[in-house]
C-alpha cells in the first residue's frame, strides 16, 4: 500500500476536543498525519489513511494480530489447502453480520477477492493470481490459484477485507463514501476534507465489544499543528510524532508516546527511462554525494532507521536477507568520487529535477541538492502536492523528473515491494523509474510469486535485491516507525507495525478506553 504516491493533497482540518475537553468523554478524537483520499470502499481504496478508517468499519477474512502474522477473523479457522498449495477452502464464522443486518456469506468473500481484478482497481495486483472461485455453500468458499502456488497468499492475500456484495453492487458510488461493513464500528458521517465520524456497532457479531462509543478522524498534515493540538488537549491522540518534537512530547506531562517498527520503505527513485540518470554511474555518483546516515541521524533519528535494500528490517526478520552485505555494496559518502563520476558521465550543466512530497522527503531532497551544489552541480527540488505528484512521477519523462522521493508500506513478504515497485508490469502504475534490469530480472520477480517454499523464494529474490542495491534504480533511504502520541487518559492504545491498523481500538489483546 502506497504511502505518498496515492494520498490526496494536503488539506488541514480543524480539531475539536474529544476526551480531553470532556474529561474522558464518549468520542475518541484521532488526528491523522496526512489527508485521506476519502475512499472507503476497500475494493477501490489504495490510501493508507482512508484504510485507517476502513479497518474499524470492516472485518477481514484474516487480520493481523499484534504483529504481522495473520489470524482468523471472519474465517472460522485456518484454510484447508489442497492441490499442492493451489487450492484454498475457507470456512466462515456463522452468524457474522453486516451493519445492515445481512449475514456475511461466502458470496461476499468471493466478491471481495475478485472485484479488484474485474474492476481493474489499483489493488488488482494483490489478487490477480486467483484463477477461479467457487461458492460451495453460504459458509464455504473455494479459491483456486491456477497451476502454481502463490507465495504471499497465506502471509498476506487471504487477509482480504470483506465487503457486502449486495450493498456495494447496488450503489458503488454511495458505498465508497458511506460503506457497510461488518466491523466493530459503523460509518456515520463524512464531511469531505474535514472529518469522518464512526459509532460503536452495538450489534457486533464478535465477542469483542468496543469500550469507545464514538470515533472522529480528522487530518492535520502540519507537524507543528498536530503537536500543538495534543499538547493543548484538543485531541485525544495524534499519529506521526515529528522527529524534532519527540523530546518535547516525551517530557510533556499527561502525554504518552507509542511507537512500533513498520514495514515501510522510503526511497529515492531515478529515471532509468530518459536522461542522464539512465546511467548507473550517474546514479552512483548522486548516492556518493551525500550521507544518508548523517541525514537520518540529524532529521529522523527518533522515528526512522536506515535501509540498505527494498526489504524493510521488520520484514527481513522473517526472511534473513544479508543486510550487512547490501550496506557494504551501497555507495558511501564520497564527494570526490561523486564529482569524478559526474564529470565523466553527466552533462556539464547537469542539474537534476527532484520531485517530492512535503515533509521528511522534501528535507532529504534539499540535502541532496545542497551536496550536489557543493561539488559544482546542484538540483532543482520541486515540492509537489500529492495529486500533482501522482500525475507526474510515473511519466518517465526527463522533462518531469530525474529523481522522485516516495514511500511504500506492504506486508510480511518481499513480493509486496519487489513486484509492486520493480516489475515492468507496474511501470506507470506504482513505479516511474522504468528500470529494464538484467536478463531475467523481471522474470525472477514474477517467478518468486509462484512458489510456496520460502527457501526457494529466498534463492530467487536474493539476486534481484542485490542487483537493485548495486544498480540503484532506487536508492533505499529509511524505514519510518509508526508513532502516535496520546493523552494519558487514553488507556490500552498501542502502535501497530502496519500503519493501516492504527489506531487499533479493539482486538483480542486490547480494548482502548477513555478513563
Amino acid at each position: 500500500m502506497v504511502t505518498g504516491s496515492a494520498v490526496s493533497a494536503a488539506l488541514v482540518a480543524g480539531c475539536i476536543g474529544g476526551g480531553g475537553e470532556s474529561g474522558g468523554g464518549d468520542r475518541f478524537h484521532f488526528t491523522q498525519e496526512q489527508s485521506r483520499e476519502e475512499q472507503f470502499d476497500p475494493v477501490v481504496s489504495n490510501d493508507a489513511y482512508s484504510f485507517q478508517v476502513i479497518q474499524l468499519v470492516f472485518d477481514g477474512l484474516y487480520e493481523y494480530g499484534e504483529d504481522l502474522e495473520l489470524q482468523p477473523k471472519l474465517a472460522a479457522d485456518e484454510p484447508t489447502v489442497e492441490r499442492d498449495g493451489t487450492r484454498y477452502i475457507f470456512e466462515l464464522e456463522e452468524g457474522a453480520t453486516f451493519h445492515n443486518g445481512d449475514e456475511v456469506t461466502a458470496e461476499d468473500v468471493e466478491h471481495s477477492f475478485v472485484a479488484p481484478v474485474e474492476e481493474e482497481t489499483e489493488n488488482a495486483a494483490e489478487y490477480d493470481m486467483i484463477e477461479s472461485t467457487e461458492v460451495i455453500d453460504d459458509y464455504q468458499l473455494q479459491v483456486d490459484l491456477g497451476d502454481e502456488p502463490y507465495g504471499p497468499f497465506e502471509l498476506a492475500t487471504m487477509g482480504v477485507t470483506v465487503v457486502s456484495k449486495s450493498a456495494r453492487t447496488e450503489d458503488p458510488e454511495a458505498y465508497n463514501t458511506n460503506p457497510v461493513g461488518s466491523g466493530p464500528f459503523k460509518f456515520v458521517e463524512l464531511q469531505e476534507n474535514e472529518y469522518v465520524d464512526l459509532e460503536r456497532n452495538d450489534d457486533y457479531w464478535d465477542d469483542l465489544e468496543p469500550n469507545i462509543p464514538e470515533v472522529r478522524f480528522v487530518a492535520h498534515d502540519d507537524d507543528a499543528g498536530r503537536v500543538s493540538e495534543v499538547r493543548a488537549g484538543n485531541t485525544d491522540a495524534i499519529a506521526g510524532v515529528p522527529n524534532e518534537d519527540w523530546d518535547v512530547l516525551e517530557n510533556e506531562d499527561g502525554v504518552t508516546i507509542h511507537s512500533a517498527e513498520s514495514p515501510s520503505f522510503m526511497y529515492m527513485a531515478f529515471n532509468c527511462n530518459e536522461g542522464p540518470t539512465t546511467s548507473p554511474e550517474v546514479r552512483r555518483a548522486i548516492a556518493h554525494s551525500f550521507s544518508m546516515s548523517d541525514f537520518i541521524e540529524s532529521n529522523a533519528g527518533n522515528v526512522a532507521s536506515p535501509m540498505y535494500s527494498p526489504i524493510p528490517p521488520v520484514v527481513n526478520e522473517i526472511w534473513g536477507f544479508p543486510e550487512e552485505e547490501y550496506q557494504e555494496a551501497l555507495p558511501s559518502y564520497d564527494p570526490d568520487e561523486a564529482q569524478s563520476l559526474l564529470d565523466e558521465h553527466a552533462p556539464d550543466d547537469f542539474e537534476p529535477i527532484i520531485i517530492t512530497p512535503e515533509g521528511i522527503r522534501a528535507q532529504l531532497a534539499e540535502r541532496v541538492a545542497t551536496r550536489l551544489d557543493e561539488i559544482g552541480y546542484g538540483a532543482d527540488v520541486q515540492t509537489l502536492d500529492f495529486a500533482t505528484l501522482v500525475d507526474t512521477y510515473t511519466s518517465g519523462s526527463e522533462d518531469d523528473y530525474q529523481m522522485y522521493l516516495l514511500g511504500w508500506t506492504g506486508g510480511p513478504d518481499p513480493d509486496y515491494y519487489l513486484y509492486s515497485l520493480f516489475h515492468e508490469s507496474q511501470e506507470e502504475v506504482n513505479q516511474g523509474h522504468f528500470y529494464e534490469g538484467s536478463d531475467g530480472f523481471h522474470e525472477a520477480i514474477e517467478e518468486g510469486r509462484y512458489s510456496a517454499d520460502q527457501e526457494e523464494r529466498y534463492d530467487i529474490y536474493e539476486p534481484v535485491i542485490r542487483e537493485i542495491v548495486e544498480e540503484l534504480p532506487v536508492l533505499p533511504a529509511f524505514t519510518e516507525d509508526n508513532t502516535m502520541a496520546s493523552q494519558d487518559y487514553v488507556q490500552g492504545l498501542e502502535a501497530h507495525p502496519e500503519v493501516t491498523n492504527n489506531p487499533r481500538l479493539v482486538a483480542d489483546y486490547t480494548n482502548v478506553s477513555l478513563e
